[in-house]
């Protein structure tokens, strides 16, 4: 009887052991699932940039591809690390001399600008500032029939958020940066020259 009674206690304690391990297992899945449904979702959601649009003004979609421009120039602030980048026809017109021969830039110029907070580089055996984490982007556009008021320009600036990858619109309609710009009306309101290469 003894053997009998102990194997039926070793049998129930089996039965609770594989019972805890099951729920255990069940219990470890569901969270599985319910961390790949929350990163699921995340991806889901993700934003579309070229869906930003500013009020009244130019949309990130009128720039598509912009990553992938000619270099222009770049610069530097104390706070950040700039270049710019331009379209093939204001390339084109840059390399025919605009604006220094007096010229305009031809409708459908577009540059954008890039800007990262800087960090140092922990490779280089020197000094060297390097992008960080991406601040925001300004994007120009020559369009006398749509942009009269502003000499035919209009312009836009998509503050970047890295916590939600995601892109705001700065600013309110398509004159938004056409104050600064007068400074360099001469030059067909663009600050940046094309530098020698």
């Amino acid at each position: 009887m003894r053997t009998r009674l102990g194997s039926e206690v070793i049998n129930q304690d089996w039965r609770q052991l594989f019972s805890t391990a099951a729920m255990g297992i069940a219990a470890a899945g569901a969270a599985i699932a319910v961390a790949l449904a929350v990163l699921g979702g995340k991806a889901i959601s993700a934003q579309d940039k070229y869906t930003v649009q500013v009020p009244n003004g130019l949309a990130f979609s009128d720039f598509r591809g912009y990553e992938y421009w000619q270099v222009v120039a770049v610069s530097q602030t104390e706070e950040l690390l700039k270049v710019m980048v331009a379209n093939p026809t204001m390339i084109d017109a840059y390399r025919a001399g605009v604006p220094g021969n007096g010229k305009p830039f031809p409708d459908g110029s577009k540059i954008a600008k890039i800007e990262w907070k800087p960090k140092k580089s922990t490779e280089a055996p020197f000094l060297v500032r390097v992008p960080d984490v991406l601040q925001d982007i300004f994007f120009i556009e020559k369009d006398i029939k749509r942009f009269p008021d502003a000499n035919g320009w209009a312009y836009a600036q998509f503050n970047y958020d890295p916590a939600s990858d995601t892109f705001r619109p700065d600013g309110s309609g398509a004159n938004c940066g056409y104050a600064c710009h007068t400074i360099v009306a001469a030059k067909d309101y663009i600050f940046t020259a094309y530098g020698k290469r």
